[in-house]
This record gives C-alpha cells, structure tokens and sequence, in this order.
C-alpha cells in the first residue's frame, strides 16, 4: 500500500496594516475610555505616535466612518458616535474588502450603461440636476472637505436621467457598498479634483447627447476612482 502523502502546514496569515490599524484605532478608543462625542487625536498627532503615514491611518479612519463608529467633521476631527466590538469591526472590514473587485466590477457594468442611457434620454432637468452636483462637490472641495455627498448626488443623478428603472433598482441594491469604496477613493490626494474632472466630462458628453462619449468618460473615470492603494505592507 502507497503511503499517503502528507499536507504541507500552511504559514499563518500575517494581518495585513490595514487590518491592524483599525484594530489599534477601537483598543485605543476602548484604553482611552471614549464614548459617544469624545474626539480622537488629531490625524497628525496620531499618526506619528502609531509610526504611521497619515493616507494610511486616513484610510483606516473611512473604514470606522463607514461602519458609523465615528464621523468626521472638516475642522473639528474625527468624533465617536459608538464604542465598537473589535470581532465585529474587523469581521465587516474583511467582508467588504473581499467585495471591493467586485463591486468594482458591478459599477463598471452599470454605470458605464447609465451614462450612454444617459445621453440619448437626458431632460432639461436632468441636466440642472447633474450641473448641481458638480457644483456641490465642487463648494465641498473648496472648503476642505473630500466631495462625498456631491460625487454621491451626481452619481444618482446620471442614474435617474438614464431613464431605466431595472439599472436604477440594481445601482440601489449596491449603493451600499459603493459608499466605501467612494470614501476609500476619495480620501487619496488630490482624487477629489481628478474626480471632480471625471464628472465634468461626463456632463458634457451627456449634455451634448454623446452616448459614445458618454460611456468611455464614464469608464475613464471608474478605472481612476478605483485605483486604491492596498494596505498591505
């Protein structure tokens, strides 16, 4: 009788610094005794103190404002809305961080359609609705803030004006999950602005009735959004 060959044991994952940041960030808010209201340090001084860059813990801070744990304020810092559980932060955490590509995925296959939608179905209105975001986002940046309730209003703006209720039932069902990678992308410097640009092209093609064009600015523009650096070292 042939022996059997023996599995290999596998390495231990080593956590990822995405992960263990936001593990830091909730044992620190627990030592630290905060609760509803308290403020963190600010990004510079913690950052410095974790041996960290600030886009890094940045970028761990969207993944606590997503989950509602805390809320950042332009001017006044990141405040705790609720002490969370670490098992539970870093269990969304990695459940979100699996779907990323596909979501990803998903936004390209819809909103690429919705644009060109778009294009050929366009009202008066619809435009005045997109030119208002653009010009929201654009106020937001302006005041130091990263755009995202503007980039979410032009988003569902070019929904509605594609005139399709299955596309827009299916962007609903996501929308969820596009709101962290929206404030993942636009926590990066400078993406508000490139951003911004990305959505100017978009409304001109629109405008214009360009559903060719429509549709390329509108994958142009979800290829750079998406581009997150990974946490990983």
């Amino acid at each position: 009788m042939r022996p059997r060959p023996q599995p290999r044991p596998r390495p231990l994952a080593r956590p990822r610094l995405y992960e263990q940041l936001v593990q830091r960030l909730c044992e620190y808010i627990r030592e630290a005794d905060l609760g509803p209201g308290d403020k963190l340090p600010s990004e510079r001084e913690f950052a410095a103190a974790l041996g960290v860059s600030r886009v890094s813990l940045g970028q761990a801070l969207v993944a606590l404002e997503v989950q509602g744990i805390i809320e950042v304020r332009h001017g006044d810092g990141a405040v705790i809305r609720y002490n969370p559980s670490d098992e539970e932060v870093l269990r969304v955490l990695r459940e979100r961080a699996s779907r990323r590509a596909e979501i990803i995925d998903a936004r390209q296959a819809l909103e690429v359609k919705l644009a060109e939608l778009a294009a050929l179905r366009r009202s008066d209105i619809d435009i005045a609705e997109i030119d208002a975001a653009i010009a929201a986002m654009r106020d937001e940046i302006g005041s130091g803030e990263r755009g995202v309730t503007g980039d979410e209003r032009f988003h569902a703006a070019v929904t509605t004006a594609a005139r399709s209720g299955l596309l827009a039932r299916m962007m609903d069902e996501i929308s969820p999950m596009i709101l962290q990678t929206r404030m993942e992308s636009l926590s990066q410097p400078e993406r508000p602005r490139a951003s911004l640009a990305g959505h100017q092209r978009i409304a001109d093609a629109i405008r214009a009735g360009d559903a060719k064009e429509a549709a390329e600015a509108m994958r142009d523009h979800l290829e750079m959004v998406s581009d997150v650096p990974p946490l990983d070292d």
